[in-house]
């Protein structure tokens, strides 16, 4: 989830812009607050935004989407990449990224990174409305996809790669692939849901699991792990949800049972920074990863003929 200004600015960089689907849109006139969902969606979308018919099909829909928040009153403050900022950016992949590069710039869109600038060479970084970073990655040739563009990763830097590994594959992601840059201190780790139908090399080569990532439809989540951090008692990433940087909010899963989760994680050492019975939304869940990112926990399919997968209690 990130906070947006402008949802018409927003929307014309990721419908127009990227190619997103936007699928529903859920208003909270009462609360101060816009939701906006959007997919990379394989196909032609049928549903009319904001019937209970999109409600259903989103809280059952099987891959990843973009949610955006508009709040009325606070904008957001913070696009990330700063001093001790944990988020970094999401991603979208494409066949040629210079040729990309060109219609996102024909099109009035700013760049942070250029293919050939910076010592990584043939990926950009765009910037999208309100600063958050947008990165352009090549897909492996010999992919399936059907999409010009496709939402490929979202990147998070974590303190201690053996802490934060093992709480998303509590959830249900695999790495998918690492990398490791010793000659500039970082390691990269890409996590992934995998659906029964995909053939992941498990045994296979770097080149065959980092092929099979950026081929795939789904996006990744990429952990950056910045060498020496995981030995300081002190260092701590800012985590999205502080007063004056707010921007990332959290990522979150659908799951069948919310509190079967949340005992799961409970059980295995982890915090919650909100039960599905607390707070005025109801049914949903928010768990403190081992960085201290909101992750949510939220009903697949919902609670009601509309398949809204919380519930309003003052």
């Amino acid at each position: 989830m990130l906070r947006i200004t402008d949802p018409a600015a927003s929307l014309a960089f990721y419908r127009d812009k990227m190619g997103m689907t936007l699928m529903n849109k859920l208003q909270f006139p009462e609360y101060d607050f816009d939701l906006y969902f959007l997919s990379s969606h394989p196909e032609p979308y049928s549903h009319e935004v904001g019937s209970d018919d999109a409600n259903k099909y989103l809280w059952s829909y099987p891959h990843p989407t973009l949610e955006l928040t508009h709040n009325y009153n606070s904008p957001p403050s913070h696009s990330g990449n700063g001093d001790g900022d944990g988020f970094g950016h999401i991603a979208f992949h494409v066949d040629d990224v210079y040729a990309t590069t060109e219609e996102l710039l024909s099109n009035d869109v700013d760049f942070k990174k250029k293919p050939d600038e910076g010592n990584m060479k043939g990926l950009a970084f765009a910037y999208d409305p309100d600063k958050y970073w947008v990165e352009i990655v090549k897909r492996s040739p010999g992919h399936s996809l059907k999409l010009p563009k496709n939402l490929s990763q979202t990147m998070l830097r974590i303190k201690d790669p053996e802490k934060s590994i093992p709480f998303y594959e509590s959830l249900g992601l695999t790495v998918l692939l690492s990398k490791h840059f010793p000659q500039w201190n970082f390691s990269l780790y890409f996590l992934g849901c995998l659906d029964p139908s995909e053939h992941f090399p498990s045994d296979g080569t770097d080149e065959e699991k980092s092929n099979f990532v950026n081929s795939r439809h789904d996006p990744v989540l990429e952990l950056t792990h910045n060498h020496g951090t995981e030995g300081d008692a002190s260092f701590e990433y800012k985590n999205g949800n502080e007063a004056g940087g707010q921007g990332f909010g959290h990522v979150g899963f659908l799951v069948d049972d919310v509190d079967l989760a949340v005992d799961d994680l409970k059980r295995k050492g982890y915090i919650m920074k909100k039960e599905p019975g607390e707070g005025t939304m109801k049914g949903l869940a928010f768990a403190f990863d081992p960085d201290g990112y909101a992750v949510e926990i939220i009903k697949r399919g919902g609670y009601d003929d509309k398949g809204t997968p919380y519930y309003f209690e003052k």
